[in-house]
């Protein structure tokens, strides 16, 4: 990566590669230091609460309605081929419906990360919980166990690998739709610094906007990790 940076910089001065176009670590680093003396920290935070609160509402929202789903058959029958043709639709066709149902500003872009993470949630974990091992659910329902005992005893705790799957692709759903949020309406926020970067032609804000949200989508990625290896590590006592 060291190589790649100086070689990035070397070429650039030399005017082998035009910095106008690919830009230059020396010129990054000079707009970070721009950015972080004024709004830095304000356009962080705006994406960041907007993508953990698409993350989690996304998260929760989908494991609550997989349960349902898996709760009533007819309910899944109904209801999944809908979720397969919504979750193949591009959501950013869903823009101006949702900024005309919720008005224009953070509510649309926390909605356009909810369109985009929670059908893939509910897909996926109700996916887990429909190939739960058959024998032990049988040998459950032997001894009289409901619906419910049977999913908070047997059908959750054997799909809590697919809960932290979900984590995992979450983090990157949520950051595509609250940036497509932010190129569509926003008036701070990462998504709104490349827009305007594009707009007028600075690359150097562009690129350095794009490397923070590679660094914000690694740091959540690696808080999920934690996590899982919290529980991982809270189940082996358990057990």
């Amino acid at each position: 990566m060291f190589t790649i940076i100086v070689l990035w910089e070397v070429l650039a001065n030399l005017k082998i590669i035009d910095s106008f176009i690919t830009s230059q670590p020396s010129r990054i680093l000079n707009t970070f230091m721009n950015l972080f003396s004024n709004d830095l920290l304000t356009h962080l935070g705006v994406t960041l609460y907007e993508t953990i609160v698409g993350f989690i509402g996304g998260t929760l929202l989908g494991i609550a309605i997989s349960i349902v789903l898996w709760l009533s058959k007819f309910l899944s029958k109904v209801f999944e081929p809908f979720l397969v043709v919504l979750n193949s639709l591009p959501k950013v066709a869903l823009g101006p419906i949702i900024i005309i149902w919720v008005g224009s500003g953070t509510s649309a872009i926390i909605v356009m990360a909810l369109a985009i993470s929670l059908i893939v949630t509910i897909l996926d974990i109700l996916h887990g919980f429909i190939n739960t091992d058959k024998d032990k659910i049988k040998m459950a329902k032997t001894f009289k166990a409901n619906k419910f005992q049977i999913l908070t005893k047997i059908v959750i705790p054997a799909n809590i690998p697919c809960f932290i799957n979900s984590l995992k692709i979450n983090i990157g759903l949520s950051l595509v739709g609250v940036i497509s949020g932010e190129f569509l309406v926003s008036k701070a926020g990462l998504g709104y610094l490349i827009v305007y970067g594009g707009q007028v032609f600075q690359l150097d804000l562009v690129m350095t906007s794009v490397i923070l949200l590679g660094m914000m989508a690694a740091i959540m990625y690696k808080s999920v990790i934690l996590l899982e290896k919290f529980i991982i590590k809270t189940d082996k006592k358990e057990n």
